[in-house]
């Protein structure tokens, strides 16, 4: 577990100037952003994925999230290992729930050693805690496997599908390059009643197919890259009622700050920068996104 740090370790503009020696990168946390008029929720973060100049923990992740109006998150296995976190995460700190799932980019590694089988068998035994409300991430991965790994991807994502309707739980779908394949598969087996395509990658094309089948948008940081023209329109197709918003953190820092570590508190940029596109009151899309987020996971109570 992290060590916790207090959440002005976030916010302190005194950390936030000079790179790591030897590396370009900024990795101080950026400024909290202002408050939202309406709490949100962070539907995707890896609070186990250690980034920045320190470790933070969990309750000073959320308490940094809180004060700008995040006032809660799920908190993504995406292996065995940060499974096992996620389910100690959510005892930790009520402000979290929780999915877990073998990532598609590991499942062929599990694979490999003749242990995939048994860590599905235990995904779908951590999956029976309470908070934990998601199978996920799972999904395809073609940027990254290739050959007979994506053979293994695909039984995966099958056989998370499979667990998420037993245990009648949200699927979250992580789609990289393989957006016809992903359509596809969850049509041949039957999706799940919720599914949420984690970090939105596609085009309104794929927006419009989800608003078909009732499919959650998530969006990241990624929409506010002066190179994701694509998302910006599938944002603008996307059916209101069906569109979250995430973090991924540590990863896809919203513009002005990408490159730099990110965290839950940094939701606010990508929910200012969906109201602006898509002309919104940014309260009654803080409203829309709040509504969303318990209709595709739950309460946190």
């Amino acid at each position: 577990m992290c060590t916790s740090l207090p959440p002005a370790a976030y916010q302190d503009p005194a950390t936030a100037g000079a790179p790591e020696p030897g590396s370009s990168r900024q990795k101080a946390f950026p400024p909290a952003p202002e408050p939202l008029p309406v709490p949100v929720m962070d539907n995707h973060t890896h609070l186990d994925f250690p980034d920045g100049h320190a470790p933070v923990g969990v309750k000073a992740a959320m308490d940094a999230a809180a004060a700008v109006g995040v006032q809660g998150a799920v908190q993504v296995g995406c292996d065995l290992e940060s499974s096992r976190f996620t389910v100690r995460a959510v005892d930790l700190d009520e402000r979290l729930l929780g999915a877990v799932a073998l990532h598609p980019n590991d499942a062929p590694r599990y694979a490999a050693r003749g242990q995939l089988e048994e860590a599905l068998a235990e995904i779908e035994q951590l999956a029976s805690h309470p908070r934990i409300r998601a199978i996920g991430e799972t999904g395809l991965d073609f940027y990254r496997t290739e050959g007979e790994g994506l053979a293994h991807q695909r039984y995966s994502f099958r056989r998370h599908i499979d667990i998420a309707k037993r245990l009648d739980l949200t699927l979250q779908i992580h789609d990289r390059d393989a957006h016809d394949d992903v359509v596809q598969v969850l049509r041949e087996e039957g999706a799940p009643g919720r599914v949420v395509f984690h970090c939105f990658s596609g085009d309104e094309g794929l927006a419009r197919i989800c608003n078909e089948e009732g499919w959650w948008m998530s969006f990241a940081g990624t929409l506010t890259f002066r190179n994701a023209a694509n998302l910006r329109r599938a944002l603008a197709a996307a059916d209101p009622g069906l569109v979250l918003v995430e973090t991924d953190a540590p990863f896809l820092t919203p513009h002005p700050h990408r490159g730099r570590p990110n965290a839950s508190y940094m939701v606010p940029y990508t929910v200012r920068a969906m109201a602006e596109l898509t002309g919104t009151d940014l309260a009654e899309l803080c409203a829309v996104i709040g509504e969303n987020t318990v209709r595709a996971y739950g309460t946190w109570d």
